[in-house]
């Protein structure tokens, strides 16, 4: 026989009474102060003596307070005190029913739904998805609690009424903005906390911790705010980035790849944009964090350079086909050098902030390349090289490594996917990585272009991506190197004559560092230049 005891024999325990014959309990009884009946059999304080006959109790009491006072006697005594849920209520799968709950007559529980000890969903009620009711609470008569709410414990909704989501604080989201993005992605009502992630110097971005199994918070989701400083048309990079990134989860999973590791997958918000715009008219952008992995800023060895060679050239590869046309130049003439060049030297003249009297020697080395810089354009050009869909920041640290294996995994950070030349993604990877030292370190006489390391990134470069490149881009590598390594400190050293407008500074004088160490390595490219073409013609099988 399956027994049931009810505390409470007003109208809501007779409902409770009801209920329970439906879910098939035989032998119902009551304890009450007040009633009586045949069915009463004590009063509410002769629960402890009714434990020797009955092992399954509920507190039906309409008081939400009186009702989680009850309930939580009968669990400190022993009883088990199951959720009452009607026969015709509808409760997700996914909901989570706490002890003692009681779920009413065509009451609907929606999915991820978390209904605690004690509360009340009364008849015709909903609860929508991912919402909370407190313990003890009472959502009323044909009540609407919409998706992402929180019902305070012990706290009424009253017949009829509609509860809309209200934020709860997220720990880190110190600015509205980044608190909005956090909620536009869906994230808000789960989120444990959100941090700073990343070294970039372009965009803000933020790990987002969520709660996962055995009680901990893991980062699973990455968010970015975008400078629209530099990318003035932040739906046009969004575009790219999605094109091309569900393109490669196509051409990895044809491979045998994975391709939720191998390359980045993007989210939309939740109304379906590819980004969103906060109030400040900031675009915000989210993907998902990749798991053991791991991200270097410097070469710490040289196999981490032969991987990054391999996986920007099995990019390169892997994007063959892809018709690069297609894409938007969301940063025009990005390294088109002839610009940059002019773009220099316009800034030596306006000299708006007074700094050229500080870099004397640098602008006259740029300036006497200015003939080198038109090399690579005019092969464009003349069509001599054609377009490819090209990185265009492949440094180091703009690839994940698998933690385990140390082999590279994953090319992130594809702000700057457009039409491009290969020898540009080529040479940018040269630059960063076959340099002795950092970027932007003070002491030029630990700044060297290592040409063991240029022959290493050739070798693994060319592994990947040599039967895919023509006869005259395989020539044009070498002058990518020099030529990117050349751009990328004539573009610091503008910067730092403007006032530092572009790239992230940690002091007044950072981005004529990162000019020095740039102009340094240019030299000695020069002075290798030969060694670097035969480089090329031995592994490219043109010798």
């Amino acid at each position: 026989m399956k027994s049931l005891l009810i505390l409470g024999a007003g109208g809501f325990g007779q409902m409770v009474k009801e209920t329970a014959g439906l879910l098939g309990y035989d032998k119902i009884v009551f304890l009450d102060d007040a009633a009586k009946g045949s069915d009463v059999v004590g009063k509410c304080c002769d629960y402890l003596v009714k434990h020797e006959e009955y092992q399954v109790a509920v507190a039906a009491f309409g008081n939400n307070h009186t009702r989680l006072y009850w309930t939580d006697r009968l669990l400190a005594a022993g009883y088990e005190v199951p959720p009452i849920v009607h026969p015709s209520a509808v409760v997700s799968p996914s909901a989570v029913l706490e002890q003692g709950c009681f779920v009413m007559q065509r009451a609907v529980v929606n999915t991820h739904t978390h209904i605690g000890r004690a509360a009340l969903i009364n008849s015709g009620a909903v609860v929508d998805h991912d919402s909370s009711v407190g313990c003890g609470a009472h959502v009323g008569l044909g009540s609407i609690v919409k998706a992402n709410c929180t019902i305070a414990p012990g706290s009424r909704v009253e017949a009829g009424e509609v509860i809309f989501s209200t934020r709860r604080k997220i720990e880190g989201a110190d600015s509205r903005a980044l608190e909005d993005a956090v909620y536009a992605f869906g994230f808000g009502p789960h989120c444990s906390y959100v941090k700073p992630f990343g070294e970039g110097h372009i965009n803000e971005t933020y790990a987002v911790y969520m709660p996962v199994e055995g009680g901990k918070d893991e980062p699973l989701y990455v968010l970015q705010r975008m400078n629209i400083n530099v990318f003035k048309n932040p739906g046009q990079v969004m575009e790219n980035i999605f094109s091309v990134t569900e393109y490669l989860r196509e051409v990895i999973r044809s491979e045998g790849g994975d391709a939720d590791r191998e390359t980045l997958s993007y989210i939309k918000t939740k109304s379906g944009e590819n980004y969103f715009e906060d109030d400040e008219g900031q675009p915000w952008r989210c993907l998902n964090y990749i798991s053991d992995s791991v991200c270097y800023q410097q070469v710490e060895r040289p196999e981490q350079f032969y991987e990054s060679a391999r996986s920007f050239g099995r990019f390169l590869k892997q994007l063959g086909d892809y018709p690069a046309e297609q894409l938007f130049e969301t940063i025009p003439q990005f390294h088109d050098t002839v610009k940059r060049f002019r773009d220099f030297s316009l800034a030596v003249q306006s000299d708006v902030k007074n700094r050229a009297r500080l870099c004397r020697p640098e602008i006259a080395f740029a300036l006497e390349r200015e003939k080198d810089c038109g090399i690579l354009m005019e092969q464009l050009q003349n069509g001599q090289l054609p377009l490819r869909v090209t990185h265009n920041d492949t440094k180091l640290n703009n690839i994940l490594f698998d933690k385990e294996t140390g082999r590279g995994l994953c090319i992130i950070d594809l702000d700057t996917i457009m039409p491009g030349l290969a020898a540009n993604d080529f040479g940018d990877s040269i630059r960063f990585g076959a340099s002795t030292a950092e970027e932007d370190e003070r002491d030029l006489n630990r700044v060297h272009f290592d040409i063991h390391l240029y022959e290493l990134y050739v070798k693994g470069y060319l592994e990947m991506a040599k039967d895919v490149l023509t006869a005259q881009e395989l020539a044009s590598l070498p002058w990518g190197a020099r030529l990117m390594t050349l751009e990328c400190g004539i573009r610091f050293l503008a910067d730092f004559l403007q006032g530092d407008t572009y790239f992230k500074t940690a002091y007044p004088e950072h981005n004529l560092v990162r000019a020095r160490t740039q102009f340094c390595l240019v030299k000695e490219m020069e002075e290798q230049f030969d060694q670097m073409i035969k480089i090329v013609e031995k592994y490219g099988g043109t010798v």
